[in-house]
């Protein structure tokens, strides 16, 4: 074939239409064909030094590898350049005049014969290439393949309108050069700073050196600045790198003045390989609740940045902690809704949720202080774990903390291990109580025979906790069970004496009858309990039914809830009960309606018609 000759093509399966729908709708954001170039330059690189290994005469005595950038204001011209393995004149043809299709995906093949490793490398599909045209009216590339001869180059020109030419030409270096003949609208892309801030953005962590032109006016000399780190700190050993390192890096990925909690380094090899530097923090953010809230971790694919708040590798009740997750196994050129429905990252989800509670337990375990810090921050998002991932429920629930009667404090710093482990030898269950404060629970009836016992009960105040507790059934054999409800472990722990040991047993069974028909529908059942100490009576559920807390939740949420149906449980020893049992006129209508709306305002918090009471009330005294 003669230097220089074009032959022209059309591209192969596919028009001008697919071509111009995939770049914009793959690419919304311009700036990401750097990206996509520089990624492909530095897969070009990764497989020059693989073939090298068995032929090092591909290295053509430069084995220095580096991807360059020049700027050619004039010539309104961006040039990335790489000196990796290059193409030969049919590869170009495949590779470029396909979409979808690329030399690293047919590499991939021949690699994994070879090694008979899953060696994933960036650009799988080849369509990061095309984005290119997002901002150039034309394109050429200048490529020539590793050891091939000079006049073996292959230059390959579109304008990215259904066809492309093809020629052989002269090329003194190995590897490729693509020429961007920007539009008119896309010029500030010559504008060097814009250049190296895109670089510092996606690919600042490329182990390959990134260099761009620069001009010294005065000394009229032109010299290549390194604008890359290239060395990625995730992909450091541990051991290289030190305590400060690891606390710089978080501020700089989450621009915070706060030092993290703690934080885990990993590198994982198999089916999946990736690395993750997850992060605790130390404080949380003001927005954690809003629902708009941006979160999740960095990710980078190969080293090559693709997106921050990547969701998809937390659940939502970690959604505060932050990190950076590099996989080598996902595709460039992904997006949220894929990522979303990926396989690989629904397995990389699972394994970074267990290590982030392993790092949790060991918080927990090691350093009490740090860990209830933690909870002070995180601990009301934390508490959605239950129901959110049933999975690790198990290691979710020993990391949960709770206050209780025992603690007299409103910190939550109890485990519900701690709890189990100082169970009475009577106690059949786990006991807890919710309520829309910490003094309402504290102070309420229904502890009263609890105290007297010398049993704990967890005080669960938090407004999420009614909601929680609907998913946690059992923890170490021992179920839970809510003091306000009726159980008949509670009944058991009264010791109750038989109505028939009473000598007022029949003026007890009448007033209980009197009582029922009395309130009428306002209550569901009138019944005698034994675990009221300085409380004359008190209203209870029965176990499958609603919850005053969980009506206040519902309500609180604009829906409708039916008005509960309470069970008014009387405490026969009572000093006010044994005054009114004696009462024989029409007051005692009267009297039993306060006894009932007390018990109502101290399981309620509040009344549906408080002055209604307070009259009630004022009435009976002032006639007394």
């Amino acid at each position: 074939m003669n230097i220089n000759k074009k032959t022209t093509y059309n591209f192969q399966s596919e028009s001008k239409q697919l071509l111009n729908l995939m770049i914009h709708s793959l690419y919304s954001n311009k700036e990401i064909f750097i990206r996509e170039l520089i990624s492909n330059a530095a897969d070009s690189i990764e497989k020059l030094n693989f073939y090298s290994i068995s032929q090092p005469n591909l290295f053509e005595n430069d084995p220095n590898n580096k991807i360059q950038i020049s700027i050619k204001e004039k010539e309104k011209m961006l040039i990335i350049s790489d000196n990796g393995i290059g193409m030969k004149y049919q590869e170009v043809i495949d590779n470029l005049g396909t979409i979808a299709k690329s030399g690293t995906k047919i590499f991939l093949e021949s690699i994994e014969k070879i090694t008979k490793k899953d060696n994933k490398l960036i650009g799988k599909f080849g369509v990061g290439f095309y984005s290119v045209f997002i901002v150039s009216k034309k394109v050429s590339v200048s490529t020539r393949y590793a050891g091939m001869p000079i006049d073996q180059a292959v230059l390959w020109e579109s304008s990215g309108e259904g066809e492309f030419t093809v020629s052989l030409i002269k090329k003194e270096t190995r590897g490729t050069e693509i020429k961007l003949y920007l539009k008119p609208e896309e010029e500030d892309f010559l504008q060097s700073w814009k250049i190296k801030n895109i670089i510092n953005k996606y690919t600042d962590h490329i182990s390959i050196p990134i260099e761009i032109e620069s001009f010294d006016p005065k000394s009229k000399i032109y010299s290549w600045e390194k604008i890359n780190k290239a060395s990625a700190l995730w992909t450091i050993k541990k051991n290289n790198i030190n305590e400060q390192q690891y606390k710089d890096f978080y501020k700089q990925i989450t621009n915070e003045d706060n030092e993290p909690l703690t934080w885990s380094h990993n590198q994982v090899e198999g089916k999946i390989e990736y690395i993750s530097l997850i992060y605790i923090p130390s404080k949380s953010t003001w927005d954690l609740w809003n629902k708009e809230n941006k979160h999740g971790l960095k990710l980078y694919i190969k080293r090559i940045y693709i997106m921050d708040n990547a969701e998809q590798f937390l659940p939502n009740y970690l959604r505060f902690i932050k990190g950076i997750i590099d996989s080598n196994d996902l595709p460039l050129n992904i997006s949220r809704e894929i990522l979303q429905e990926n396989k690989i990252s629904q397995k990389l989800k699972t394994s970074i949720t267990k290590k982030i509670l392993l790092m949790l337990e060991k918080l927990s375990n090691q350093d009490n202080e740090k860990y209830k810090i933690f909870w002070k921050e995180f601990g009301l998002v934390f508490k959605e774990g239950p129901a959110e991932d049933q999975e690790n429920k198990e290691m979710i629930l020993n990391l949960l903390r709770f206050t209780s009667i025992k603690l007299n404090h409103k910190e939550q710093t109890l485990s519900l291990k701690d709890y189990v482990k100082n169970m009475l030898p009577e106690q059949e269950k786990i006991y807890f109580i919710t309520a829309d404060n910490y003094d309402s629970a504290y102070s309420s009836p229904h502890l009263e025979l609890f105290k007297q016992k010398n049993i704990d009960v967890l005080l669960l105040s938090d407004r999420i906790d009614e909601w929680m507790m609907n998913y946690i059934t059992e923890f170490q054999g021992k179920k839970f069970q809510s003091v306000s409800t009726t159980d008949n472990s509670i009944d058991k722990l009264t010791n109750k004496n038989s109505i028939e040991n009473k000598d007022n047993k029949n003026e007890i069974l009448l007033f209980i009858k009197k009582i029922k028909t009395i309130l009428g529908n306002q209550i569901k059942d009138v019944r005698l309990t034994y675990r009221l100490t300085n409380t004359p009576a008190i209203v209870v559920t029965d176990a499958n039914a609603m919850t005053t807390q969980m009506a206040k939740l519902f309500l609180a949420a604009g829906q409708t809830v039916n008005p509960i149906q309470y069970i008014l449980e009387i405490n026969p020893d009572h000093k006010f009960i044994q005054k009114i049992i004696n009462i024989k006129d029409d007051t005692i209508k009267d009297w039993i309606q306060l006894l009932l709306e007390q018990a109502l305002l101290a399981e309620k918090g509040t009344l549906e018609n408080p002055n209604k009471f307070i009259s009630l009330m004022n009435n009976l005294f002032l006639n007394n």
